[in-house]
């Protein structure tokens, strides 16, 4: 089947680009479809190299000779080409097929820049590692994994796009005749941006792609005259799904978005979208619906997959042959090069199921997000001192989206569990929005999935500075904040840690929330509330004298036993459990079966 497969690809690199339908059996088109495929701008469809030779390169230096010839060329890449400089994207010259050559062809901290150049086919590739360690946001270094700068037929098929330095694949200023089908885009902050002028000129064709663990650009487009998306795959987004902006035109087919907030976002008033026949599976937020956009099927025919069976089919068929190299079950993270990972991120959604992840000193700014699928992993700093390693990120629940509302708490949280059995040590985990600038929310941490321990983790922030939706334990962690420094839906044990109170407020809001054997600390005398909502015990604890004498507000059921320190008492405002109510509010009574860290 492997060598099928690798003859086929060459076969439809050679092949001229009329429409075809995809190989039941291998997903694999023989031709170009969608807008990369019709006639326009003096180019016949979109056949790539297929009038010159083909030759095969497996070093940098012969791929970026034939792929900047002025000749036509069919370039077989054979195995990982790593890019230099760093960040390298080589200038692809007109009427070229770049296709790997079987399974394991790669381009690695590197990629491909094509402007105003035109028939550009590139196949069967994995584009990976040109991230800009601490660079999350993509402004230090425009690395992408292809840009497009005015150019036209181009066909991006079968690839993977994973940890660029800034988008992993971005068609820019009026490239148009666009076809983008069945490639993998992951474990990313930007996945795909079109767009960057005011001109209505871009034609996209984007269909049976995976877009998965990314947060912007699933995708964003800008000023398009015609953006035809069916049939992708939007799965685990972190901040927003498809977006059409500008006086762009959008149409998005039997699609299946899964975990994405904001799921199809029309920006601007001039913004058209229409949507049909798509499955919102675990989203929130806006699906929008507006204009008349346009009718794929006056340019080209295409055949639809029901909607329901996307994942399945998308999973199986895209991205390069031979599927993802899997990566290791311990992982090492570093912003020096000296890791596997510059991006806590990138190793989250590279890990398999078990992996331990060591995060090396530093400071990490970026969203990390656990995805739902991820499950047994542990993440920890490399020195056991949770100062040296810092995830860090400045986004407030009650910021404005730039597309209109609020992040909420989910989004906003710096670092969010959402996967299962997932363990935290020695890392500090930090939301550094400044409240002074407007008061609200800003969680560092959010945890969704169920069984998620902590073990020796700062907890930085102001308000709301631990979301506890599900099931986590925290053992000899430090927390601060001020108002609502735990609050949640869920059930939160802290054993043996600190609780800091930053300034008058309230240390419990809502949830489950059991305090045992810890200490909670403040400076204000008498200024702090231990909860205001919830089900909440406070036993075991040393308090500090910054606890109110009747330290309860709300509506909730308080109690608290065996407290000692200037701001412990046991008065009418204090209701207070018996020996036999404290056999039931244990740390093992709240855990039931489950033992975060055995022998310990």
């Amino acid at each position: 089947m492997r060598m099928l497969l690798s003859a086929l690809l060459v076969a439809a690199a050679l092949t001229a680009a009329a429409p075809a339908p995809a190989s039941a059996a291998t997903g694999w088109s023989e031709r170009a479809d969608g807008f990369a495929s019709l006639t326009a701008l003096g180019v016949d469809g979109t056949t790539g190299g297929a009038a010159g030779p083909t030759v095969t390169v497996d070093n940098q230096a012969d791929l970026e000779r034939y792929a900047t010839a002025a000749e036509p060329y069919v370039i077989k890449v054979k195995g990982s080409i790593r890019m230099e400089p760093y960040g390298k994207e080589i200038a692809v010259a007109s009427d070229k097929s770049i296709v790997g050559d079987g399974a394991g062809a790669e381009i690695v901290q590197g990629g491909f820049f094509l402007g105003q150049v035109h028939n550009v086919i590139i196949r069967n590739l994995t584009i990976r590692d040109s991230y800009v360690p601490g660079d999350w946001d993509g402004k230090s270094k425009d690395y992408d994994g292809v840009q497009m700068d005015g150019a036209h037929h181009v066909w991006i098929d079968h690839n993977r796009f994973t940890r660029t330095g800034d988008g992993l694949l971005d068609i820019r200023k009026d490239s148009d005749y666009v076809t983008v089908s069945w490639n993998v885009f992951s474990d990313h902050n930007k996945a795909i941006g079109v767009g960057w002028t005011s001109n209505v000129v871009t034609k996209v064709t984007m269909h049976h792609n995976w877009i998965r663990g990314t947060f912007q650009r699933n995708a964003s487009i800008d000023n398009t005259e015609a953006a035809h998306l069916y049939n992708n795959y939007v799965q685990d987004i972190g901040m927003y799904g498809t977006m059409i902006r500008g006086s762009g035109k959008l149409v998005v087919e039997n699609s299946y978005y899964r975990s994405v907030p904001d799921p199809i976002v029309a920006k601007d008033p001039a913004s058209q979208v229409v949507q049909r026949g798509n499955v919102f599976d675990g989203t929130r937020g806006r699906t929008d619906s507006v204009g008349a956009a346009f009718d794929p099927s006056a340019h080209y025919a295409y055949r639809l997959d029901p909607a329901e069976r996307v994942p399945a089919i998308v999973t199986r068929g895209a991205g390069p042959l031979g599927g993802e190299r899997p990566a290791p079950r311990r992982i090492t993270v570093a912003l020096d090069g000296t890791g596997d990972f510059g991006s806590v991120q990138a190793a989250v959604g590279a890990a398999p199921r078990g992996a331990v992840i060591t995060v090396k000193p530093g400071v990490y700014r970026e969203l990390v997000r656990v995805w739902p699928d991820r499950r047994d992993l542990t993440i920890k700093g490399a020195t056991g001192r949770a100062e040296d390693v810092v995830i860090t990120y400045e986004l407030p629940a009650n910021g404005a989206k730039f597309y209109g509302g609020t992040w909420g708490t989910t989004d906003s949280a710096t670092f969010g569990v959402l996967g299962t059995g997932i363990t935290v040590e020695d890392v500090t985990l930090q939301n550094a929005y400044d409240e002074s600038v407007a008061p609200g929310p800003a969680p560092a941490v959010q945890t969704a999935g169920d069984r998620i321990a902590f073990k020796g983790t700062r907890f930085l922030g102001d308000e709301g500075t631990y979301q506890a939706d599900g099931l986590a334990y925290l053992r000899d962690c430090h927390v601060e904040g001020d108002v609502d420094i735990v609050r949640g839906q869920g059930t939160a044990v802290l054993d043996r840690c600190v609780v800091k109170s930053l300034a008058p407020g309230n240390v419990t809001a809502g949830g489950n929330v059991l305090i045992a054997g810890s200490r909670l600390e403040g400076d204000a005398a008498k200024s702090v509330s231990l909860g205001r909502s919830g089900d909440v015990v406070v036993r075991d604890s040393w308090l500090g004298a910054h606890v109110k004498d009747d330290p309860w507000a709300g509506e909730g059921r308080f109690a608290e036993y065996r407290n000692t320190g200037p701001g412990a008492a046991v008065t009418a405002d204090r209701p207070q459990l018996t020996d036999d109510q404290a056999r039931e509010h244990t740390v093992r009574a709240y855990l039931g079966n489950w033992t975060p860290f055995p022998g310990q």
